[in-house]
């Protein structure tokens, strides 16, 4: 029941992305009892304000990241902490932990997280191929954010398929293949900023055709860069995530969003940041 009020809050809050204006920081991870201002159970990438108090219960965490700074400190309950102009500070309980970050979210792509995920919760009716189906999985659209992408299909088991890759506005192919799984890596990297199109058949027949962007080498280099380790801090693979999507690279954001989510059942609202 906590989690479908917390869903439902999810929407409410996503619905009014104006809000975001007077935020300074926002809640970057939390664990357990905490609540806002008396409010409980407030949501991940929640803004924050001067002046608010967060308090946690016995055993619980919250992590609050500041928007310009980057600068995120780690809340221990129990305890109350206070929202000041650029840090934390406790009321009662144990000073909160300091880590610097590189991360500087801006409050528009935390903003277009909470569209996507409000828009996703509206249209969950609207209904979706079987998982079974062949097609493209990916890249089907928008930016990728690496030049040697692992191409994916739902096809049937063991089906040798014929991989196509061109450049758009091209008639000769840059690249062909024969694959017996439904996955192919391409041996070189693509060019950057560069749109592609690729398609596969199967028996004859063609499961479909993918249109996708790469993203300029700039940004490649600063995704590997920023890129964090499977064992990192749960903010920062959040963080990274929110990156991807500010990119354009949305197929690659909301697969990291489904693995979050995953990971963490107690956040209804990555769910629906992944679909």
């Amino acid at each position: 029941m906590k989690n479908v009020l917390r869903t439902l809050a999810l929407v409410a809050m996503l619905s009014a992305p104006a809000a975001w204006c007077d935020g300074i920081a926002f809640i970057s991870n939390l664990k357990g009892e905490v609540a806002v201002d008396g409010n409980p159970r407030p949501l991940l990438l929640a803004e924050l304000s001067k002046g608010q108090k967060l308090t946690l219960g016995r055993e619980s965490a919250a992590s609050v990241m500041f928007v310009s700074s980057g600068k995120e400190y780690a809340l221990k309950g129990p305890g109350e902490y206070l929202v000041k102009d650029n840090e934390m500070a406790a009321s009662s309980g144990m000073p909160p932990m300091t880590r610097e970050t590189a991360w500087k979210p801006s409050s528009k792509v935390l903003v277009q997280a909470a569209q996507t995920s409000a828009a996703s919760v509206r249209m969950r009716s609207i209904a979706v191929p079987k998982a079974d189906s062949p097609r493209l999985l990916f890249p089907t659209q928008g930016n990728i954010a690496t030049l040697q992408p692992t191409f994916r299909w739902q096809a049937p088991e063991k089906a040798q398929a014929e991989f196509v890759l061109l450049v758009a506005g091209q008639e000769k192919p840059v690249h062909t293949a024969k694959a017996m799984t439904a996955s192919y890596k391409v041996p070189a990297k693509l060019m950057p900023d560069t749109d592609y199109i690729w398609v596969v058949s199967v028996a004859g027949n063609e499961l479909g055709t993918g249109r996708f962007h790469t993203l300029p080498a700039e940004a490649v280099a600063q995704v590997e860069k920023r890129r964090p380790a499977d064992k990192a801090d749960f903010s920062d693979r959040v963080l990274f995530t929110l990156m991807l999507q500010e990119m354009g690279a949305s197929q690659e954001a909301q697969e990291s969003w489904s693995r979050l989510a995953q990971e963490r059942s107690d956040l209804p609202e990555l769910a629906a940041f992944a679909k």
